[in-house]
């Protein structure tokens, strides 16, 4: 940043609200950890989430390149100045950490620091992490360049405002895992109900070719050719069921590859064809990338078991305001939405909406009869 750091109210709103706008944990360490950098016009700033092995869950950090990061080498453990924060109630505010006897040194290739300031983040009695800064970069009034009484109140409240803001992110993850296991039980129902139909129907025509292929050997060929047919149908039916039972990996591959690998698989796995394309899109945050994710699969899954088309079309575009829009078009039958809203039969309408909206987007669908369907979804950006 350069000319000072960002003062007055308007900048600590600005930072508060962005934490309370996050709702996946790493995204609300990040946010953290930027704005108190920002705010407290420091060259460096991290923030650690311990484990219960004398280690850290997550440590985020600002400041520092991502090759430099690499080249530091293994999460920090909890010592020295790190574990004081995090079994101390109050800040840590020193002149020169180096100084410090409780100063271990560096990794080689670890920023030189001097002054630093410390602050737990707590929840009542639980400390959940520890925000770090070091190095302060500009003196309002030319004088040495360390950490002030106004920037210890200043990072106190964003610790303060960072524990609601980690303790809404868990639970909101929380939430999501029990969803996840909602929606794979589902699937386990429908992967039972649409194969034991299967099978039996495949059993039933089996044995109606067996006593049929002595005394009419034509009539058994075509039951045997159903046998094949009901086969090939069930088999498509697991094919289906394991890839959305398969966790998503966006985490690490993110939401381009993810989808493009999902739609490779039920293109193989379907008869109809699948196709992904995407144009300028990047990465999004967390939460709207896993709603994304959702309300594709939901689509697809919408138009490969009951549109009974043979293309769907599945578009990834950027908006000009760094989000994205997902399209999801079948060649299907299509529907009348207001019936089906009056029937009570929702198709996951509901769900997809509701996934839209929590990740701050909307959702339309286009359908009517003998014209296909297409699901339109559109979420911002970062």
């Amino acid at each position: 940043m350069q000319g000072g750091p960002r003062s007055g109210l308007a900048a600590v709103s600005t930072a508060l609200l962005a934490m309370s706008r996050r709702l996946e944990v790493r995204d609300v360490l990040r946010t953290i950890v930027v704005s108190a950098r920002e705010l407290l016009d420091a060259e460096y700033a991290a923030l650690g989430v311990p484990d219960d092995h004398g280690g850290f869950a997550q440590f985020v950090v600002d400041g520092i390149s991502a090759e430099q990061w690499r080249r530091i080498g293994p999460l920090p453990r909890q010592h020295g100045i790190l574990a004081a924060m995090l079994h101390e109630d109050g800040p840590e505010r020193l002149a020169d950490v180096r100084k410090d006897p409780r100063f271990g040194g560096w990794p080689a290739a670890h920023p030189d620091m001097s002054d630093f300031l410390g602050m737990p983040v707590r929840d009542g009695e639980e400390t959940l992490g520890a925000i770090f800064l070091a190095n302060k970069r500009h003196a309002p009034d030319g004088s040495e360049r360390v950490f002030t009484d106004e920037d210890q109140e200043l990072l106190s409240l964003l610790a303060q405002h960072a524990a609601i803001a980690l303790t809404n992110a868990r639970l909101y993850e929380r939430s999501r895992e029990l969803t996840i296991a909602e929606e794979r039980s589902r699937l386990a129902h429908e992967l039972h109900d649409a194969v034991s139909q299967k099978l039996f129907s495949l059993r039933l025509t089996a044995q109606a070719a067996a006593t049929l292929v002595d005394r009419d050997p034509a009539r058994a060929k075509g039951e045997l050719q159903q046998v094949a047919a009901l086969a090939a149908e069930a088999a498509d039916e697991l094919r289906a069921a394991v890839t959305e039972l398969r966790p998503a990996a966006l985490d690490e591959d993110g939401l381009v590859a993810t989808l493009r690998t999902h739609v490779q698989v039920l293109d193989r796995a379907h008869t109809a064809h699948v196709t992904f394309t995407c144009d300028g899109v990047r990465a999004l945050p967390a939460a709207q990338e896993e709603a994304v994710l959702r309300v594709a699969q939901e689509a697809l899954h919408n138009a490969l078991r009951h549109s009974g088309g043979d293309r769907v079309e599945v578009a990834l575009a950027r908006t000009a305001g760094g989000g994205a829009v997902l399209r999801v078009a079948d060649s299907g039958k299509g529907f009348d939405p207001r019936a089906v809203r009056r029937a009570g039969r929702h198709l996951g309408l509901v769900s997809m909406r509701d996934r839209a909206s929590g990740a701050g987007g909307r959702l339309a669908v286009h359908s009517e009869p003998g014209r296909g369907t297409t699901i339109e979804m559109e979420v911002p950006g970062g």
